[in-house]
């Protein structure tokens, strides 16, 4: 029976992914920038936490941030998690503001044991979003003769663009002298951004319109490894210290652009940057859990488009916490989690030649157990401020999901 079970939600992951992939959409000027908009993908309770992932080892919660905590799976239950999200954004500059709405299903993951040492994982997650459409106006000064005024022409620049890359992930994790877990992600990724700028002027002058368009597309694999190190004092004080390491992948990605219908040029030259990240939670007695994390991105030292001095490192860290009244109560509100973080990071892009500030995310989170089974719904909602102080967003996110976990590999009784 349960091997009938695996294989249906196998085929329902995958008759699933196509959706996911069509629905991710988003609306920022901020994602005309490197590869747009990059997440990190942390399931929904994690992200009430303030995206802290990298100690996290619960058995309720698929962490593919780290993939050292699959093996903290459950020896008999398999697991599954689909989680869908809506933001709505405010963007304001000194002309004004306007509010944008988006939903997208974020990501896909699953996750069970093959041995009571090894966990097994496997998803569909975003890599990053591309999405955009707005204006600018200005005017452009013409060379005139020296008795003559300044001539200026006024034109005005569309911008939109769609896309962003997509990446399916396996991972394995396995237990070593009780104490410690080693886990590695594959991932193979695939998806293309397409940017398009229109150069419009007025009909009085005898300057022709231009329409510029570029798009990159990739298809590549990345690794990533994880490391967790866990003990427990005194019955009530676990400890779990983590991290992650990802080297300078290469990615096959090739750029071309199209200026008026001809080919400007095509290129190569990208690559994704070295990431590290260290993590530290302590949870006592089964019911407080407080994180911190700590990930740099090594930008500046990738290729981008050929260039090496496009792009900025980036350090991120996060604080979380989670609490449960009474994780074994026989009420129902006992087994209820709140969760509580905050996260920071600066962009990793600069917009034209301005460092922008960094990003800012408060959060909170709640967990509510089925009363039948281990499954749990999960809800989180973020609010963040991004964007310099020509244009700045501020941003509501809800995000839900259904982490399905069930018994499923306990064998009949004769």
């Amino acid at each position: 029976m349960y091997n009938k079970k695996v294989v249906f939600a196998i085929a329902l992951f995958f008759s699933a992914i196509q959706l996911t992939v069509s629905q991710n959409n988003t609306n920022s000027p901020y994602t005309r920038f490197g590869y747009g908009d990059v997440t990190q993908s942390t399931a929904t309770e994690l992200r009430g936490m303030g995206g802290v992932s990298l100690g996290n080892r619960s058995k309720n919660t698929i962490n593919t941030v780290n993939p050292a905590s699959y093996s903290s799976v459950d020896s008999l239950t398999f697991m599954f998690d689909i989680a869908g999200s809506a933001r709505y954004s405010i963007f304001s500059d000194d002309d004004g503001s306007n509010k944008t709405f988006n939903s997208n299903l974020e990501y896909l993951t699953m996750r069970f044991p093959l041995a009571k040492w090894l966990g097994f994982s496997a998803g569909l997650t975003p890599y990053s979003f591309v999405g955009y459409n707005f204006n600018q106006v200005d005017s452009l000064q013409m060379p005139v003769s020296q008795t003559q005024d300044a001539k200026y022409i006024n034109y005005y620049t569309l911008f939109n663009g769609a896309g962003g890359f997509t990446q399916v992930y396996g991972g394995l994790s396995a237990n070593f002298l009780n104490h410690i877990s080693l886990g590695v992600n594959a991932y193979y990724m695939f998806g293309e951004v397409n940017n398009n700028r229109n150069l419009v002027f007025s009909s009085t002058t005898a300057y022709q319109s231009v329409a510029y368009a570029n798009s990159i597309s990739a298809n590549d694999f990345r690794f990533r490894y994880g490391i967790q190190l866990y003990n427990t004092f005194a019955e009530k004080h676990d400890v779990v210290l983590g991290a992650i390491y990802e080297g300078k992948t290469k990615f096959n990605a090739r750029f071309s652009a199209i200026a008026n219908d001809s080919v400007l040029n095509s290129a190569n030259g990208f690559e994704l940057p070295q990431t590290l990240g260290i993590g530290l939670n302590y949870t006592y007695n089964k019911q407080l859990t407080v994180g911190i994390d700590v990930t740099q991105q090594a930008w500046a030292k990738t290729s981008f488009m050929n260039k090496t001095d496009s792009l900025l490192n980036t350090t991120k860290i996060a604080l979380g916490a989670e609490y449960i009244p009474n994780p074994v109560g026989r009420r129902y509100t006992d087994r209820i989690r709140y969760r509580v973080g905050f996260n920071t990071v600066n962009p990793y892009y600069t917009a034209g030649t301005t460092k922008l500030p960094n990003n800012y995310t408060v959060s909170f989170g709640v967990g509510f157990p089925t009363k039948t089974s281990k499954s749990i719904l999960n809800a989180s909602i973020e609010y963040g401020k991004m964007g310099s102080p020509l244009l700045k967003e501020n941003y509501l996110k809800l995000t839900f999901s259904a982490s399905i976990n069930e018994f499923w590999f306990v064998k009949p009784k004769l």
